[in-house]
């Protein structure tokens, strides 16, 4: 059976590369390589579901590999992938071997492809996964290993929850990995409220919610008026990353420092999530307190990063490189939604026909929040309710 389901093409991005030229990103049109296709599904397994996709959001892995600026993807995955690993579905179909899901039972995806001995992913679904189908579609079908239930009674609506499946294990890990490395270094007893700020973004966004749930000051570092809107109605303190440029110079770093430094009595974050590189890199660095730990999952921009390692010796700070969450970690981020994880949404819940003009805004980075398409015009009665 055929489904209709998104591709991004090698020979596709060389044209857009070559229509714009190498060194011009910002003209860059992702519309122009992200593209409908035809899908044939694969017969189902034993072990296998068969689900109708409702709602997917957008991840910045599709701009990473529309661009191919960090890795060419579509071309190491043999010329064409098929993207998407941030879903909810219906269940329309089960395999023989399957108890966990039943027809009609709505689940959310997670994008674990391989697992190293301790479980964490050394390899992602529908991206460096080999021959791995994502879920930019209609319909799909996948193990039963690969969907947890949706917790559609949580108080979310259906869009927000498609928010979550990828960035809340994400945030889930680095918010443990962060706090837990710094509590190596200091015991509770001597700080027991930690400083914690994440840069703009989705995953920052619910690392601060899991930081503020626990009673630590949080702050959100982002450009964009809504996202700040919508987390201070949560308690979360925020900062105008424009005041500073996007700490285009020397000058506005040491002058976001201080602005930390002010709201923060002279001590800085404890705990700082950003993506490691990038424009955001130094500031984060520059706004760490002693022992202080920089912890991030991405890899926007470049692969290489460079700083002063004397003087992080001398205050004792410590970067973490994560990925995503255990297949268990992704299971227990899912149990927060809705009383920990309020994500803020793009003000536009884009058709399914629209993901190209979705994926142009968010690489324009002109969207109010997290992303969301819409694929079935019609819903199950379970979750009409909340769309």
């Amino acid at each position: 059976m055929n489904t209709r389901a998104y591709s991004i093409d090698a020979t596709d991005i060389a044209a857009e590369w070559a229509r714009v030229g190498e060194n011009n990103m910002d003209a860059f049109d992702a519309s122009r390589v992200l593209k409908m296709d035809t899908l044939e599904l694969p017969e189902l397994g034993p072990g296998d579901v068969k689900i109708r996709l409702l709602a997917f959001s957008l991840e910045h892995n599709l701009d990473h590999a529309v661009l191919a600026d960090t890795v060419n993807i579509a071309e190491l995955r043999g010329g064409k992938i098929y993207p998407g690993n941030s879903a909810v579905g219906e269940v329309i179909e089960v395999g023989d071997g399957v108890s966990r899901f039943s027809k009609g039972d709505i689940v959310v995806t997670h994008c674990l492809g391989d697992a190293d001995k301790w479980g964490y992913p050394t390899r992602i679904w529908a991206y460096d996964k080999p021959d791995s189908i994502g879920w930019y579609s209609e319909e799909a079908v996948v193990g039963d290993w690969q969907i947890l239930p949706a917790p559609i009674d949580c108080g979310l609506s259906l869009w927000e929850i498609a928010a979550l499946p990828l960035r809340a294990p994400t945030a889930y890990l680095l918010w443990r990995r962060g706090h837990d490395i710094f509590r190596v270094k200091v015991d509770r007893e001597k700080v027991a409220r930690l400083n914690v700020m994440g840069f703009g973004g989705g995953v920052s966004e619910l690392f601060l919610m899991l930081a503020h749930h626990e009673g630590h000051r949080a702050f959100l570092c982002s450009g964009s008026p809504e996202r700040r809107a919508a987390l201070e109605e949560q308690g979360i303190e925020t900062i105008d990353q424009k005041k500073f440029n996007r700490f285009a110079s020397k000058e506005d770093v040491k002058a976001f420092n201080a602005e930390v430094k002010s709201r923060t009595g002279g001590v800085g974050m404890h705990v700082v999530c950003d993506m490691l590189r990038g424009p955001v890199f130094p500031a984060g660095i520059a706004a760490l307190s002693r022992c202080g730990v920089n912890v991030s999952a991405g890899w926007q921009l470049s692969k290489k990063i460079n700083y002063d390692s004397a003087a992080m010796s001398v205050k004792q700070l410590t970067i973490d490189h994560t990925h995503y969450d255990t297949i268990v970690g992704c299971e227990a981020s899912t149990e927060l939604y809705g009383s920990v994880f309020r994500p803020a949404i793009h003000k536009e819940v884009y058709d399914f026909a629209d993901l190209p003009r979705a994926l142009k805004e968010m690489h324009d980075n002109i969207q109010t929040g997290i992303p969301i398409v819409r694929v079935a015009k019609d819903l199950p009665a379970s979750v009409a309710g909340i769309a």
